[in-house]
C-alpha cells in the first residue's frame, strides 16, 4: 500500500481539493501561516473527505522577524505560538509528541541552519529534500544536510498558491488513513519516496511561487507588523492564557 502526501501546503479551498485529488494524492498537510491550531484544525476537517484526507498542522516561526526560522510540527494538540525561541518550540513539540519536520532547510534567512539540524538530531524526524520555491543548488544542499545526518527525507509543494498544489509530494509505503498514522510514518522512519515534477511546469511554480514569496516578504509583513495589531499566534495572545510570555521575543 503506497499513500501519496503532499506534506506542506499553505492554501485550502475547494480548489486545492480538486488539484490535490487530479494529481493523484490521497492527503494534505494543510499548515497555514499566523494561524491558530483549532481554526487549522476546524478547516482541516471541514474539507477532509473519503477521497483526500487533509492534515492539519503548524509551521511556527521561531525567534524575531531579523531571525526566524520555521519548523513544522504536525499531531500537535495545544497550539503553539510563533515569536518563541527555537529551542522552546522544539521542546513543546517534543512534549506533545509530534512529528517534527524541517521545511527548507538553509533557504534565505528562514529555515534552520546545519548546526541546528545537528544540535536537534534527537528532536527531528524529516528533513525537506524537495522544495518547488527552490532552485537546483537549494535541493542538492538540502538533500546534502538530510544525507549528512541521515535524516529521512520528504517533500512538499509548499503550495502557497493552489496551482502549486501536488507539484512535489511524498509517497509512503503504508496506509496513512488518519494524522495519528501520519504521525506514526514520520516518527517511526516509514520507507517513503520523494516525488517531484520537472520541465517547463516546474519552473513556472518556481517563478509564481517565488513572486508569492517577495510580495509575502515586503508588504504583507508591513502589514502584519505595523497595520493589523497582534497576530492570532502571537504568543502574548489571550489564547495562549499567558504560558508563553516568558520565552516571547516580542
Amino acid at each position: 500500500m503506497e499513500t501519496r502526501v503532499d506534506c506542506h501546503v499553505k492554501v485550502l479551498d475547494e480548489t486545492v481539493v480538486e488539484r490535490a485529488i487530479d494529481a493523484g494524492l490521497d492527503a494534505i498537510v494543510y499548515a497555514p501561516h499566523f494561524t491558530r491550531l483549532p481554526e487549522i484544525q476546524r478547516r482541516a476537517d471541514r474539507f477532509s473527505s473519503e477521497e483526500l484526507l487533509v492534515i492539519p498542522a503548524r509551521e511556527v516561526f521561531t525567534g524575531s522577524w531579523r531571525d526566524r526560522k520555521h519548523v513544522l510540527g504536525i499531531g500537535l494538540e495545544e497550539s503553539v505560538p510563533d515569536f518563541i525561541p527555537l529551542e522552546a518550540a522544539m521542546a513543546e513539540f517534543e512534549r506533545q509528541g509530534a512529528a517534527v519536520l524541517v521545511p527548507h532547510p538553509e533557504f534565505a534567512t528562514v529555515s534552520l541552519t546545519e548546526a541546528d539540524l545537528r544540535r536537534y538530531r534527537d528532536v527531528i524526524d524529516a528533513v525537506e529534500i524537495f522544495n518547488p520555491k527552490h532552485f537546483p543548488s537549494h535541493n542538492r544542499r538540502a538533500r546534502e544536510l538530510a544525507d549528512l545526518f541521515d535524516y529521512p527525507p520528504f517533500a512538499s509543494s509548499y503550495a502557497h498558491l493552489p496551482s502549486t498544489v501536488g507539484v512535489a509530494y511524498t509517497a509512503f509505503e503504508a496506509s496513512i488513513d488518519s494524522e495519528a498514522d501520519l504521525v506514526s510514518a514520520f516518527t517511526d522512519g516509514v520507507a517513503r519516496r520523494v516525488v517531484h515534477q520537472n520541465g517547463s511546469r516546474r519552473w513556472r511554480t518556481t517563478v509564481t511561487e517565488l513572486a508569492h514569496l517577495c510580495y509575502e516578504n515586503t508588504w504583507e509583513k508591513v502589514d502584519r507588523l505595523f497595520l493589523s495589531g497582534t497576530e492570532p499566534t502571537n504568543p502574548h495572545h489571550i489564547a495562549y492564557d499567558g504560558r508563553f510570555d516568558d520565552v516571547s521575543v516580542y
